[in-house]
């Protein structure tokens, strides 16, 4: 490996590899294992051999793993094998910036030009094709989504255009990464990480249609996630409270939810656990207590609080917390 680190004054490093450090002969070999390291298990065709000038930026954003990457041409395959080898609790985000890519994951095809955006699942198999290309891929928890925005077959092989809306913001944010990763240190880091996860999942649901297409059984699901998401810290935050607001019965609002795979009460929770723990990994709030973070998204009662955070995450929030931020 021949790394160049650049160091910066927060003492966060971003690294970079060039191909042209390795020798013709034994260039391949090295920058397979480069990208096997850095941007994930791969099979990958070469079919003018490996271009010299080919480089790959890693760095991290918060709980984000970075991997900017400037190609030749060439074939990518993800095939089964690699799918045992990969991290299923992540995903993966790729915004283009130079070249076009064809690709496919679980039947979805895309060509994919500059600012456009995709997502890839590593629990699935894809393959694409790209011309000489510089992309940058984005690791990120599937945990930090909504869990309604977790599951494959909203990420598999998911495309969006960058030129427009939430999907436009959201690339233009990532496209600058690569070149301010020595620039954030940790608070600077999660606000960032923060600001991309939030953009990703206001694309998400954008990109199920514009109001004026959208059919109105999901119009009315996006319009009620997004009550529950503004009052996550009312105590008395219910499903008969959200039925009533949104002028359907309980009944009917229980059969919209079972469509997304989850209770009503259960996703509320969730979000709110979701919510909690986002808090607790802010190093900007660490001298906040607990109880107060839990509070705040309506666990008024910290002891509860406690045993449900527990049972999600597999330690009480303090726990957490002190392992997390150290």
């Amino acid at each position: 490996m021949h790394p160049v680190a650049a160091s910066a004054k927060t003492g966060r490093m971003a690294l970079v590899y060039h191909a042209q450090d390795e020798p013709a002969a034994t260039r391949e070999e090295y920058w397979r294992d480069v990208i096997d390291r850095t941007i994930g298990p791969l099979d990958i065709r070469f079919p003018d051999g490996v271009d010299e000038r080919e480089r790959i930026v890693t760095g991290q954003v918060g709980a984000l793993s970075l991997a900017a990457w400037d190609s030749g041409p060439g074939e990518v395959m993800y095939t089964p094998r690699h799918v045992r080898r990969s991290d299923p609790d992540m995903f993966r985000m790729y915004v283009h910036t130079r070249g076009r890519v064809v690709g496919e994951q679980a039947g979805r095809q895309a060509e994919v030009g500059p600012g456009d955006l995709t997502l890839v699942d590593p629990g699935l198999p894809f393959r694409c094709i790209h011309d000489s290309s510089t992309v940058i891929q984005l690791a990120i928890p599937r945990r930090l989504l909504p869990v309604h925005q977790q599951g494959p077959d909203v990420l598999a092989g998911v495309w969006v255009p960058g030129d427009t809306g939430p999907g436009g913001l959201l690339s233009s944010m990532v496209s600058q990464l690569p070149g301010h990763l020595d620039g954030l240190d940790a608070h600077e880091g999660f606000r960032v990480c923060t600001a991309v996860v939030d953009l990703l999942s206001a694309t998400l649901s954008a990109s199920n249609g514009g109001a004026d297409g959208k059919p109105r059984r999901q119009a009315l699901v996006e319009r009620i996630l997004a009550y529950i998401e503004d009052q996550l810290g009312d105590p008395e935050l219910s499903p008969a409270r959200v039925a009533q607001t949104h002028h359907i019965s309980i009944r009917y609002l229980h059969k919209l939810f079972a469509e997304q795979n989850i209770t009503v009460a259960g996703f509320i929770r969730n979000r709110r656990l979701e919510r909690s723990q986002r808090d607790l990994l802010d190093p900007a709030q660490r001298s906040r207590p607990v109880s107060a973070i839990g509070a705040r998204y309506g666990f008024t009662d910290p002891a509860h609080f406690s045993r449900v955070f527990r049972a999600a995450y597999g330690s009480p929030p303090g726990a957490y917390r002190r392992v997390a931020l150290g």
